[in-house]
């Protein structure tokens, strides 16, 4: 019964994420690009400069800074590891070429959703600030699109509930934990699977960590993002730094491998030059998504919490994002899988790809390189979870209307979703994530088209009252 219902998801996961949606969201990326004038790549050193330095007299809840670590606890996380290592055993090296391409085009998306976060943001009668692709798509489109939004929302909640926020990263942590602490020890039976004692202990210990952040909101949330968020991405770029630099010479190689099999130079065995083209495509954009979350709409719901007045300026905090996540962190990542050879090897899934990459890019002791790599793990995917905890809570208050009560039971509930996580099967998590993500980027691409427009008037408007806009800092 478990076999038939995962290879329904599966078939499901391979309709929903088939030409269409990559046709979709590429073109959306595109066409942002063309209409900004590609603004990802011409004004990234100024959103980068902006991303460390928060504005003056700024309305809303957290610092822009803070706003941008909570957007990012929750897109670095198990996607930068396991999503990479996924992506390239099944589609090959050329998935992280598209999973790049796609991240290009993806910061445009990034920033339109920064600023029609900020642009259309709203408060409530407490004096919250409420954002998101609901309150654009509502207040941006016109109230005949609410319908749109609220399915946005719902997506929301389930992707969070069920999929990206809960499920595959208490699973990817126990995962790694279990690889770390090697095969054998103590097995024990709950909700009817068989674990070891490893995966309920750490289950458990991440469950009762997360419900302590969790349960403070929005600013605890904040908090945490900006202290562990920076410290991770950095000690896990490092680690990449070494690998690259200790096999600096089969770098080119790598780099031609995964060129090649993004064209289908170097197909892969068992499928055809077409098959192979498709395959890297629908795997790379899909793995990139879920990583950097462009177009999904999660990002400008944390963005809308951000002190400042500035759409723009926000927009290009909001993109310095999938420049982190993707063409940083996703990168040095794929390349020590390829450098490694270890996503050849049919014996490895998952966590356990990196792990061999590391084990051999790393000049430590096999257990030490482990280690680094499982700590690495648990803070993404730690932050990932808590990140996705306010993205999920926002939506379902947009659905209830803000009802506290409905989001005080929803915490408690997400929580429980955390703790019965990792008893779920690896290949069905995956790809009920998939499945979530890719309905959740349905009517945020569509709002982000339809208001492409809005976005490129608005960022004409600001650049042209000053292009050498001054960059203020408190």
């Amino acid at each position: 019964m478990a076999e038939k219902l995962n290879d329904i998801i599966a078939v499901i996961d391979d309709q929903l994420w088939g030409l269409p949606m990559i046709v979709l969201i590429m073109l959306c990326g595109a066409l942002l690009t063309v209409r900004l004038r590609g603004i990802q790549i011409r004004r990234l050193g100024r959103a980068l400069k902006y991303m460390v330095m928060n504005e003056e007299g700024g309305e809303g809840e957290v610092t822009s800074f803070g706003a941008l670590c909570t957007a990012l606890s929750a897109t670095i996380g198990t996607g930068n590891i396991v999503g990479v290592a996924t992506a390239i055993s099944v589609g090959g090296p050329g998935a992280l070429f598209w999973m790049e391409a796609a991240a290009v085009l993806g910061m445009a998306t990034k920033y339109a959703e920064g600023l029609l976060a900020i642009k259309f943001r709203t408060k409530d009668d407490e004096g919250h600030v409420l954002g998101g692709p609901f309150y654009y798509i509502e207040n941006g489109m016109g109230r005949r699109a609410k319908w749109l939004a609220k399915l946005f929302a719902l997506f929301g909640v389930l992707a969070g509930l069920m999929g990206i926020g809960t499920i595959t990263q208490i699973n990817g942590i126990t995962s790694a934990v279990n690889d770390f602490a090697g095969e054998g020890g103590r097995t024990i039976f709950i909700f009817g699977y068989q674990r070891t004692l490893v995966t309920a202990v750490t289950g458990l210990i991440v469950t009762v960590c997360a419900a302590c952040v969790i349960i403070g909101g929005i600013k605890s949330i904040s908090k945490v993002s900006e202290i562990v968020v920076p410290f991770m991405a950095i000690a896990y770029v490092l680690c990449a730094l070494l690998i690259m630099v200790t096999h600096i010479t089969e770098i080119p190689s790598a780099i031609a491998e995964i060129v090649g099999g993004a064209f289908g130079v170097k197909p892969i065995a068992g499928a055809g030059v077409g098959g192979t083209i498709m395959l890297a495509m629908q795997k790379g954009v899909a793995r990139g998504i879920f990583s950097n979350e462009a177009g999904l709409g999660s990002a400008p719901i944390a963005a809308a919490a951000a002190k400042t007045k500035d759409p723009v300026r926000q927009g290009l905090v909001t993109m310095t994002g999938t420049f982190i996540d993707t063409i940083c962190i996703c990168t040095m990542t794929g390349l020590s899988i390829v450098i490694s050879g270890a996503w050849k090897r049919p014996d490895l899934k998952g966590v356990e790809i990196t792990a061999e990459a590391f084990r051999y890019g790393l000049p430590f002791h096999d257990k030490v390189c482990s280690g680094i790599l499982t700590a690495c793990l648990i803070f993404f995917a730690f932050t990932t979870i808590l990140g996705w905890s306010y993205y999920s809570e926002r939506c379902l208050s947009y659905l209830f209307g803000g009802s506290a009560k409905v989001t005080r039971i929803y915490r408690f509930i997400y929580i429980a979703a955390v703790f019965i996580g990792p008893y779920l099967t690896v290949e069905a998590v995956w790809n009920m994530a998939d499945i979530f993500n890719g309905l959740m980027a349905i009517p945020n691409v569509i709002a982000l088209i339809l208001l492409s427009g809005t976005i490129a008037a608005e960022t004409k408007g600001h650049f042209a009252k000053d292009k050498k806009t001054p960059i203020t800092a408190e």
